[in-house]
């Protein structure tokens, strides 16, 4: 009760600041931007229909990605985690390819966590079913359109980038593949 009395009478702009504060902190706002370059010939792989960077076109960039629940909102997208693959290089984890037969995901940045998630597992929630996937590598939001990123532009921070077992242990279509509405969890 005196915090209220405090708030409504003696500070209340303080108390706006604040509130203001505590909501500014669980966002995820844009770090920056950078500008894309086209790729030199045959050095964007577009396999499952990856985005090559155009030239003179900026990508936004994020540092951070929306905060983790019990039920994280976010797009799953396709990826290859095999050598050639539109993955690019080994993965960031453990420094190997992964076969896309295996129910593995590479995750946004902010939830890559700095490798914190690294060979763990999540929960995947999509198209009526769920699936267990480990972590093997960021899908960065930070940077892109250069060759360590396969002159792809960078990640949205809501990505969970996922090979094609996941999409086939949530039982969607293969014409259906590319980009879907999942929720998300760490495992217990």
């Amino acid at each position: 009760m005196k915090k209220q009395v405090i708030c409504s009478t003696v500070f209340p702009l303080l108390c706006i600041l604040l509130l203001f504060l505590s909501v500014e902190a669980q966002t995820c706002s844009p770090s920056g931007k950078i500008k894309g370059k086209t790729p030199p010939p045959g050095q964007c792989n577009q396999e499952n229909d990856s985005d090559c960077c155009k030239d003179g076109k900026w990508y936004t960039t994020y540092k951070c990605s929306p905060p983790v629940s019990s039920q994280t909102k976010a797009t799953l997208t396709l990826n290859s985690f095999e050598p050639d693959g539109d993955g690019g290089a080994p993965s960031e984890c453990d420094n190997q390819y992964h076969s896309d037969d295996d129910p593995v995901v590479a995750l946004s940045t902010g939830w890559y966590n700095n490798g914190k998630r690294c060979l763990n597992y999540i929960n995947i929630h999509g198209n009526g079913r769920s699936v267990r996937a480990k972590v093997v590598d960021e899908c960065d939001s930070t940077m892109g359109c250069d060759s360590d990123h396969d002159y792809q532009p960078p990640c949205p921070n809501n990505i969970v980038d996922a090979s094609k077992a996941v999409w086939k242990a949530l039982g969607v279509p293969e014409s259906d593949w590319g980009g879907m509405d999942i929720y998300w969890s760490d495992t217990d």
